[in-house]
């Protein structure tokens, strides 16, 4: 899922690796709406906000978009910074440090936020940290499969998705409609784990508030563990099928 690159990276890598951050970034955004009223998997809407309270001189606040954007950025060159640095020693565990640095974010702010307590201060770093945590998300994923998979904002896949459909109707080469079924499933699955994380999410929030966000951790976990295990399953098969 996360291990393998280039020729050696397939269609179901990308599905599993879509699939599985797709629902944590549906965690933390619905988490960071419900708790701060920020959108914490992309920063679209934020330069908006940005403008209009710039324009109307409220420049502490538009001080505090500027903060959102600039965290996601953040999070992003942090990724591909960590991932080219560790590539060079250890390739195959190039991408475990973002996902640990994400991992260990999102459980501080479950450990130490809490939605009855927080001041507006207080919000505002936490909407940062979730904002720094996505970038890290996006930039890894996108790193991972090269361009081709993003979990953490709809917009683009919601319009490559309305392309695809659109071409269902001209593309009848067997080969070009497979390739193009296969890119439409993978968007879909997108869409589908994003909305499930999102609509979960916002169920456990009624309950654990900020905490709902060590859901979104485990996932991380689990899918850092099944990554491994898989790959030490299928060196082990390699290494008994060579002798």
């Amino acid at each position: 899922m996360f291990r393998h690159k280039g020729k050696s990276r397939t269609y179901i890598h990308n599905l599993r690796l879509a699939s599985m951050l797709s629902f944590v970034a549906g965690i933390v955004n619905i988490t960071g709406v419900l708790s701060v009223h920020v959108l914490t998997t992309n920063v679209t809407g934020h330069f908006a906000y940005f403008s209009e309270e710039l324009s109307g001189k409220n420049y502490g606040l538009a001080i505090f978009y500027l903060l959102f954007i600039l965290s996601f950025l953040l999070g992003a060159f942090v990724s591909n910074f960590l991932i080219e640095l560790v590539s060079r020693l250890q390739p195959t565990i190039s991408y475990t440090l973002p996902m640990i640095i994400e991992i260990i974010i999102l459980c501080l702010v479950g450990i130490f936020g809490s939605k009855s307590l927080l001041s507006d201060m207080q919000g505002q770093i936490i909407a940062c940290a979730l904002l720094f945590a996505m970038g890290l998300q996006n930039a890894l994923v996108t790193t991972v499969s090269q361009s081709v998979v993003r979990t953490t904002h709809l917009t683009g896949l919601f319009t490559d998705l309305g392309i695809e459909l659109s071409q269902l109707f001209f593309y009848r080469r067997k080969v070009e409609s497979r390739q193009l079924s296969k890119n439409i499933y993978l968007k879909i699955a997108i869409i589908f784990c994003f909305f499930l994380g999102c609509i979960g999410g916002s169920f456990v929030f009624k309950t654990f508030e900020l905490q709902t966000l060590f859901a979104a951790a485990f996932s991380l976990l689990v899918a850092l563990f099944y990554d491994n295990i898989l790959y030490r399953y299928y060196t082990l098969k390699r290494k008994i099928q060579s002798r």
